[in-house]
């Protein structure tokens, strides 16, 4: 079984820096099912959401796996719709309720609408009555991003957005660097783009290194120092993309892949858009 690397957050606590992201993966038995597979590989980190509606899932699977809790990472996320004083400390309780594994390792506000001051300084108190490890923050990236970091009296821990050779997401890091908040990356692969896999630097280090071009983009997010957490529920694409821990990129080849930079996003939904979307969206229980 392969080792995988783990970062020291903000706040002293250590997160697997890979991991199986379950968005998408439809109902709580597929999601277990890919869960256990992933475990049994020598995954630690599920990131999760009450959004997608597969929690009770993935409390499943750590159960259901032998692994101690205290290996493991969960990680979930809040919707608009809980956010506010009283109402997110509720929705967090209700939370640990379908995890049922004891605590939350993370927990991300989703999306920055709604009464997000009033969600984090709940989450603040979550800390403090010990139902979760870490806090921080998804798809923040307007100037609500800095109206958090000024009023939080925990900084972020970590923010998750879209981030890929294509999206490097620089500008961003800058604004969170004083606050020592880590990147984390969804479409890690740029959403599957067939011209950022088909970049001829991927197949060249891939022949070097015996990977595939998914692979080499894996690698290249863990030596970035982003954590990552491909989805998939194909047990061999599964363990294939965990098989990045046995090779590194050199200094040099790091800098081929930053070079691809080309500012290109794959979600491009406006802000008004996302919230006029996202707002018609209520996550059942």
């Amino acid at each position: 079984m392969m080792e995988q690397t783990y970062l020291t957050l903000n706040d002293g606590n250590r997160i697997p820096q890979f991991g199986l992201g379950v968005y998408q993966i439809d109902g709580d038995a597929e999601t277990r099912k890919a869960c256990l597979e992933a475990l049994q590989t020598g995954y630690r980190h599920i990131d999760t959401a009450h959004a997608y509606q597969n929690e009770r899932g993935v409390g499943m699977a750590v159960k259901d796996s032998g692994i101690a809790r205290a290996e493991l990472w969960i990680t979930s996320k809040l919707w608009p719709s809980e956010y506010g004083e009283g109402k997110t400390m509720a929705a967090i309780d209700k939370m640990l309720a379908r995890l049922d594994c004891g605590y939350i390792d993370l927990l991300l506000l989703h999306q920055q609408f709604g009464d997000y001051l009033g969600a984090w300084r709940d989450m603040e108190k979550a800390v403090g009555m010990g139902k979760v490890r870490s806090i921080g923050l998804s798809n923040f990236e307007s100037n609500r991003l800095e109206e958090v970091l000024q009023t939080a009296q925990i900084k972020p821990a970590v923010l998750q957005v879209e981030c890929h050779p294509y999206y490097q997401q620089e500008e961003l890091k800058g604004r969170i660097a004083s606050c020592g908040t880590v990147i984390e990356s969804w479409y890690p692969i740029g959403h599957g783009d067939v011209a950022l896999l088909g970049e001829p630097v991927f197949s060249r280090l891939g022949r070097k290194y015996g990977k595939s071009n998914v692979q080499i983009i894996l690698r290249w997010h863990i030596q970035q120092g982003h954590v990552v957490f491909p989805k998939s529920t194909n047990p061999k694409h599964i363990r294939e993309n965990f098989d990045v821990f046995d090779f590194s990129l050199t200094n040099e080849e790091m800098q081929e892949i930053r070079a691809l930079e080309k500012g290109k996003r794959f979600f491009t939904m406006s802000l008004a858009e996302q919230e006029k979307f996202l707002g018609a969206f209520t996550p059942a229980d």
